[in-house]
């Protein structure tokens, strides 16, 4: 399957936000737009004013690659969410959050969703007793996210459930540390979520 090899700092700094690709060095000073906060390239600090179009493309590679979504997985799960009831860019974000990875990745048991996208591929995490290895899985109310028995004295992922105590887990999840385990409680709505991105202007770019 196709996926981006470059620079995850790189895309940072293109697109001016943090988009916590790295895992903990993002917290850290050594983040490279905390070092660099300007685009990259020979002409990366000339001011440039985006609107428009170039607007809204940026908006979207936002969201995209905070994911870590290839264009196509992304353009079919907007087209999901359109198809779905209610506020499109509201559900485009909520199915995006109640993909495994991302759970995985909330949970703390990975450091990044890339990392998270890696220990469910790899058979690490089970869903209500069931191994399952599509990172895309949507997760559903009521859904136990448990970290399979073999894989609780992994050093990696014990490591991270320490260090992600300080950056919290979102109110539409659970989690229950001594039993490796969480749970999804209610479908997150657009408050909870509180993601720097202004999802209407995806529904206009792919409206057009």
């Amino acid at each position: 399957m196709a996926r981006y090899t470059g620079s995850a700092c790189r895309l940072c700094r293109r697109l001016g936000m943090k988009l916590f690709l790295k895992g903990e060095r993002c917290y850290k000073e050594k983040c490279a737009i905390e070092r660099r906060n300007y685009a990259p390239g020979q002409h990366g600090q000339k001011n440039r004013k985006v609107v428009g179009y170039a607007l809204q493309l940026q908006e979207k590679q936002k969201i995209r690659n905070y994911y870590a979504l290839m264009e196509k997985q992304f353009r079919r799960t907007f087209e999901r969410a359109q198809n779905m009831k209610g506020v499109t860019g509201e559900n485009l974000l909520s199915l995006l959050e109640r993909r495994l990875d991302n759970v995985v990745f909330q949970l703390g048991f990975a450091s990044s969703r890339s990392q998270a996208r890696q220990l469910v591929r790899h058979g690490h995490i089970q869903i209500d007793g069931r191994k399952v290895n599509i990172p895309s899985f949507e997760v559903r109310v009521g859904h136990a996210v448990v970290l399979r028995e073999k894989s609780r004295t992994n050093a990696v992922i014990l490591s991270n459930l320490e260090s992600a105590g300080g950056r919290g887990i979102p109110s539409w999840l659970e989690m229950d540390r001594t039993e490796y385990a969480g749970k999804v409680v209610a479908v997150p709505s657009r408050e909870d979520m509180k993601l720097p991105f202004q999802e209407q202007l995806v529904v206009e770019l792919y409206s057009k």
